[in-house]
């Protein structure tokens, strides 16, 4: 990327607004030239992207596949922040294009205004705020909770639930904390109490989320989670709207289940008229974990460091779609590292709690370093869970920092296949084993689960069905995602012996509603099932 950077000019397009010093720090590299053009349509972006070797962006401008298809010299994507819903990165890998983001700029700002809003939400200020600013003096309306002594759940130990624990113990709060990639040795550490979900719900005065927004986490905090909670629990979201199901947080607020809830973030933004705008118990802001002087400026500096040096040739950094290895070896490897994300995903929707990951290489690979395929299966595991802020230069890190141990071998032969990745992982007294190969396409193909051979494409939305092999099952399923109308793309069976229990994976063009979802498990034969998303 670096040869003959210093004989022209690279182009870069900054299309959001960025700090000034993120914008000067690219304008000091005489070997760059900048330009600033803001609020682009999609299509106007599209119109002049081709005149570019990178693209700096925040959440506004959407970098859609039209936009992508028309960038013929593009190289970078660098994203100020950690969300990527406006980019789509599956369309710049199959470019090679590199996309970044900043993991970490705005962990302090988010953490903080989390905090502010347990503050808030238990002194109930900005009622009391509004109150007086109208000529009243209620001083006996607003008498609030004090947090010292309380119980604060925790759900999601990143870096930013993580920080606000840390606040939270300042305050003599006891911490609860769930989260199913951190070890208990970890939360020893930091003197947390590591528990399940049930009892977290169960044991807090206040609960603060601190996951990405995946199809495991929608709706997480639903009228049932609601109702294993203590009567007059505080609910706090400064993560991502729609992990919370905003319907039962109002029900249960009318009801008084709960006492009180402070929203960051919303199912949809900007929220159009609300019913938890109208309760007296809700404290609102306009999605501003991000917004202090000091993240908008270490953002804008970070990526634009990150995007001058990918061009530079002095090394690509937080790549959230590509590891950092030589051409040759990417042309041998680049099938098994998409493989091994999926196989990572996979594993880890499928087993939940995790604290071991074993990598096994079997024919092909074995000649050739293999520690990207690693960090791609790495990347893959953490996602669900992590989000956005994991990557393929971070990956290693936040295992490590989770406490989660990473094995990486290489075997002679394994099962049936002349080439395989195998990833076995472990956790909290259970253990979970998928493998893939490639076709003679080299495209990825899941070919077994645990015992099962299978035959599946890893790829979109799939159906996980563990099952009794038993007549009148497959004919039951299709009925029902037909009434349901989500077509079946693809289907395979894997079985120990005939009438045993078995394994079958069905690829779907849609995602399958909560409520089908039931009803698939509730079918003769159905031992579980679970949706997956790769």
């Amino acid at each position: 990327m670096a040869k003959g950077a210093q004989n022209h000019a690279y182009k870069v397009l900054v299309a959001d607004q960025l700090s000034e010093d993120g914008i000067k720090l690219l304008k000091d590299e005489p070997a760059l030239s900048v330009d600033i053009k803001t609020g682009l349509s999609t299509q106007e972006l599209a119109g002049i992207i081709g005149l570019y070797d990178a693209l700096l962006v925040r959440s506004s401008t959407k970098v859609t596949a039209e936009v992508i298809e028309k960038a013929q010299r593009l190289k970078v994507i660098g994203r100020a922040g950690v969300g990527l819903d406006n980019v789509d990165a599956a369309a710049a890998t199959k470019r090679g294009i590199v996309v970044m983001n900043v993991p970490a700029g705005n962990t302090i700002s988010t953490a903080e205004q989390t905090f502010s809003l347990i503050l808030a939400l238990a002194r109930r200020i900005p009622q009391a705020d509004a109150s007086l600013r109208a000529g009243k003096w209620e001083r006996s309306k607003f008498v609030g909770t004090e947090l010292f002594g309380k119980t604060l759940g925790v759900v999601g130990l990143g870096k930013i639930g993580t920080e606000v624990a840390k606040r939270a113990q300042a305050f003599g709060m006891r911490i609860l904390a769930c989260d199913p990639f951190v070890s208990k040795e970890r939360a020893a550490q930091l003197e947390f109490e590591l528990t399940d979900l049930k009892t977290l719900y169960g044991g807090a005065d206040f609960i603060t989320v601190h996951t990405p927004l995946t199809n495991e986490t929608r709706h997480m905090v639903g009228a049932k989670e609601i109702a294993l909670m203590k009567p007059g629990v505080r609910l706090i979201n400064c993560a991502r709207g729609g992990i919370i199901d905003e319907q039962a947080l109002y029900d249960a607020l009318v009801s008084g289940k709960v006492a009180g809830a402070a929203l960051d973030v919303y199912e949809e933004e900007p929220p159009k008229a609300h019913p938890l705008f109208k309760l007296e118990q809700v404290v609102c802001t306009p999605h501003l974990g991000a917004s202090t002087q000091e993240a908008q400026l270490n953002v804008a500096i970070e990526v634009a460091k990150q995007v001058a040096d990918a061009l530079l040739g002095r090394g690509i950094r937080n790549a959230v779609n590509m590891p950092s290895v030589d051409a040759q070896t990417l042309k041998v490897l680049q099938p098994y590292i998409v493989l091994g994300e999926r196989l990572g995903s996979l594993a880890s929707q499928l087993a939940g709690q995790i604290g071991e990951i074993r990598v096994t290489y079997v024919g092909e690979m074995t000649a050739h370093d293999t520690s990207a395929v690693t960090l791609a299966v790495l990347k893959g595991v953490l996602q669900p869970v992590v989000g956005e802020n994991v990557n393929y230069v971070n990956a290693s890190l936040i295992a490590a920092e989770r406490g989660i141990q990473v094995i990486e071998s290489k075997a002679s032969q394994m099962d049936e296949f002349a080439n395989l990745l195998a990833v076995d992982v472990r956790g909290n007294g259970s253990q979970l084993s998928v493998r893939g190969t490639l076709s003679p396409r080299r495209e990825p193909r899941i070919v077994k689960i645990d015992r099962y051979f299978v035959e599946a494409l890893p790829e979109g939305y799939m159906l996980i069905i563990r099952n009794q092999d038993k007549p009148g099952l497959i004919g039951a399923l299709g009925t029902l995602l037909g009434e349901a109308k989500i077509n079946i793309a693809g289907m395979s069976n894997g079985r120990d012996e005939p009438g045993g229990t078995a394994v079958t994976v069905v690829n779907i063009d849609n995602a399958v509603p909560p409520k089908v979802l039931e009803q698939v498990k509730k079918l003769k034969h159905v031992l579980d099932a679970k949706l997956i998303q790769l």
